[in-house]
């Protein structure tokens, strides 16, 4: 199969969809990868080590997209990209199609084959090759609500883990999985005082056994919202419905609570957001301000560690991508039920039922597609 590896072109989005080491793995199992030249640069990785790896290197994504049978990349095309894809082509990247009207309507329209790393699953009902990035923004979201607190940055000015005699940063955290975990890892590691709200009681569990009395659980209830956020200093929304848009669960009432100064870090932004008043933002101009408080809401917060999320994300991907390439995509969907969940959009035709509930598009199941 042509596998055809394009720069990344959202704002300040350093990632690439293949490091030369699993370029490698494509071309030992006789596959051709080309890739566009500096689409590595982000994290060290210059044309020569593609070259070194077995690509052929392309001077434009226009190249990459004429001659490619599948496109690897990281985040979901831009509309430049989306008007290269033609039909038949099979796009292998995270989509969040939910909250995009515009990027599905063209994904229809192309008549590609769109794989969405997001929702792939695994025997254990996990989300294997969104985990990784998960895991990172987790750990990000304290960093940057961190750095949001700091007066300079438009916070009220607390350092999240206290001093001697000086209290802490009230933390809550939104929602218990694996972003909520790794963010919940990372605050508790600076010294926050630190609640986790879900309405899963296993979850609620475990986080509890692991992290023990240093962690406050609270069920999820509006209640509890009412009481909790209007007393946090930060707050870190890592709630996700595969495949759909998040919830709000915390209001425009609750903001509006808040004490001035007080840091919204919305994770689930890629999906919508979980917070009434989010919208995303970029690298570039990550913060907003709302009655008060200051909102971060950067849809690839994993972009700002392009080099540790790259190689993290290829780890899981890379069997994935060979199984597609190896048997073709049919094949390869037919044959695992796992990667059939990735199937968002199939030649004109939306194959992810929680897309076509929440973007009003008539449900074709992934399994009808492939018959077809």
């Amino acid at each position: 199969m042509r596998i055809g590896v394009p720069k990344e072109i959202k704002n300040n989005e350093f990632r690439v969809g293949l490091v030369p080491g699993n370029v490698q793995e494509f071309v030992a199992h006789g596959h051709q990868v080309t890739v566009e030249t500096g689409a590595g640069a982000g994290i060290g990785a210059g044309d020569d080590d593609y070259r070194a790896a077995g690509a052929t290197i392309a001077a434009t994504p226009a190249e990459i997209f004429a001659a490619a049978e599948m496109i690897v990349k990281v985040k979901e095309p831009q509309a430049g990209e989306r008007a290269m894809l033609r039909p038949g082509q099979i796009l292998f990247t995270y989509l969040h199609l939910a909250p995009d009207p515009e990027q599905t309507r063209d994904l229809v329209k192309s008549g590609a084959v769109c794989i969405a790393y997001e929702t792939v699953t695994d025997a254990t009902g996990g989300l294997p090759l969104l985990a990784p990035m998960s895991q990172v923004a987790g750990k990000l979201s304290v960093q940057a609500g961190a750095s949001a607190l700091e007066r300079e940055h438009g916070g009220s000015g607390i350092l999240i883990g206290g001093v001697p005699g000086v209290a802490p940063a009230k933390v809550l955290v939104v929602g218990g999985g694996v972003v909520g975990e790794n963010a919940i890892e990372v605050a508790l590691g600076m010294g926050a005082d630190v609640t986790v709200i879900d309405r899963s009681l296993t979850a609620l569990d475990r986080l509890a056994k692991r992290f023990g009395p240093a962690l406050g659980t609270q069920y999820s209830t509006r209640a509890a919202f009412d009481r909790l956020v209007p007393a946090s200093d930060l707050v870190i929304g890592a709630v996700l419905v595969p495949g759909a848009s998040a919830p709000k669960l915390v209001t425009a009432a609750h903001v509006k609570a808040m004490k001035p100064g007080s840091v919204l870090v919305d994770v689930a932004i890629d999906q919508g957001g979980c917070f009434e008043t989010s919208h995303a933002t970029t690298h570039a101009a990550p913060t907003y301000v709302v009655d008060g408080v200051v909102h971060y809401c950067v849809a690839n917060m994993p972009g700002a560690v392009p080099r540790t999320s790259t190689y993290a994300l290829n780890n899981a991907t890379l069997p994935f991508g060979l199984a597609i390439a190896d048997k073709g995509y049919r094949q390869a969907l037919l044959d695992d039920v796992h990667l059939r969940r990735g199937l968002n959009v199939c030649r004109g035709r939306v194959t992810y039922a929680a897309v076509a509930h929440d973007l009003g598009y008539d449900y074709l199941a992934a399994e009808e597609a492939l018959a077809a």
